[in-house]
């Protein structure tokens, strides 16, 4: 295993790389605050962040991303094009995989441009394949934005999208979801007795739990409402499943795309995007032709990403993480903006891993 000097002293020179392309070198403080930060996280960063409590300054937490706090600086300076790295340590709790380092060191690179998107997103991929040549690694790539297009425009009620964009990084809530907004599985027993009751409430046993009366009643409401709405059409169902199970280089993913979107129109303006993608890559010198396209991919990555994904792995190594990774978060810096809005895409290198490859290939 590298040291943690080896380790630094290769995130500086990775680091020394990305501002060589122009990017402005930027710092976080290790200790951030907690309360904003770990809503925008997903699901997973939330449970394993270390926090910790001030007297001054209330629920702090250790930096686990460099992102979020980035982004926090960008648009509170103002919503202008720009290029920042980064390097210094991440902290996340590794309660399931005590194999897995809970500090390591990141290495970023950010673009802010709404000039050309597309353009933006193969800037941030080349770079960072460069900066792994001679690794053997497989680049996977995704685009959250199809899927989050495709549920969005299906033709039920607001309450059931709202459901399943929510769930789209939970890909077995997702697909329990779909099952139920499709009539597949059966209503429990003990759910239709309750919804078949005129008022559930009414002589039941002393209130437990942390549901007030109200909250329950309006959870019935709303169990009710969607039992009487009609399922999601077979054919959107079926389509939507085609396009979840895509996974092929990215020309002929696209024409599979193409081809799915016949009966999911909604899709079409992310197609249009990730063609867009596709050629700048192919104008970077990324081998589209052999570059793996995955529907689904990154649903189990950062939730604030809403479009380009991508992650670059050792297959020779199926223990170690992705070497790096990184995606589009055009909707964070809306939230962040207070108005202004900017789209950005970005990427993070993990010099220990690399340090580590470099070292089991001599």
């Amino acid at each position: 295993m590298p040291s943690r000097a080896e380790t630094l002293a290769r995130a500086a020179l990775l680091r020394a790389g990305f501002e060589a392309a122009g990017a402005q070198p930027v710092e976080t403080p290790i200790l951030q605050p907690a309360e904003t930060l770990l809503d925008l996280y997903g699901e997973d960063i939330r449970a394993r962040a270390y926090v910790t409590s001030d007297a001054l300054r209330g629920e702090q937490m250790l930096r686990p991303d460099f992102t979020v706090p980035v982004v926090q600086m960008h648009m509170a300076d103002g919503a202008e094009p720009a290029r920042y790295t980064y390097a210094g340590e991440v902290f996340r709790r590794q309660e399931h995989d005590p194999e897995r380092a809970s500090e390591y060191a990141q290495v970023g690179f950010e673009v802010f441009d709404r000039t050309d998107p597309a353009a933006a997103d193969a800037e941030v991929f080349a770079r960072i394949a460069d900066a792994l040549a001679g690794l053997q690694l497989r680049a996977a790539t995704g685009d959250i934005g199809v899927l989050m297009a495709a549920v969005r425009g299906l033709d039920t009620s607001e309450r059931r999208r709202a459901a399943l964009m929510r769930h789209i990084w939970r890909p077995h809530r997702f697909r329990a979801l779909l099952d139920r907004f499709a009539h597949r599985v059966p209503v429990p027993p003990a759910r239709a007795a309750m919804l078949a009751c005129a008022d559930p409430l009414a002589g039941c046993a002393p209130q437990i739990g942390k549901r007030s009366r109200a909250e329950v009643a309006a959870r019935i409401a709303a169990l009710r409402a969607d039992a009487a709405e009609p399922p999601i059409s077979a054919i959107e169902l079926t389509a939507l499943e085609a396009l979840l199970g895509v996974r092929e280089t990215a020309p002929f993913a696209l024409r599979h795309l193409r081809d799915i979107a016949a009966d999911l129109p909604q899709i079409g303006p992310a197609l249009d995007r990730l063609e867009a993608r596709i050629a700048a890559l192919a104008a970077r010198g990324i081998d589209v032709d052999h570059l793996d396209f995955e529907a689904s991919y990154g649903r189990s990555s950062m939730e604030y990403y809403d479009g380009f994904v991508f992650g670059f792995y050792a297959e020779r190594r199926p223990d170690l993480p992705a070497i790096a990774s990184g995606g589009r978060y055009d909707a964070l810096t809306r939230r962040l903006g207070q108005g202004a809005e900017i789209p950005a895409v970005g990427g993070v290198l993990r010099p220990g891993l690399i340090l580590e490859l470099e070292g089991a290939a001599r």
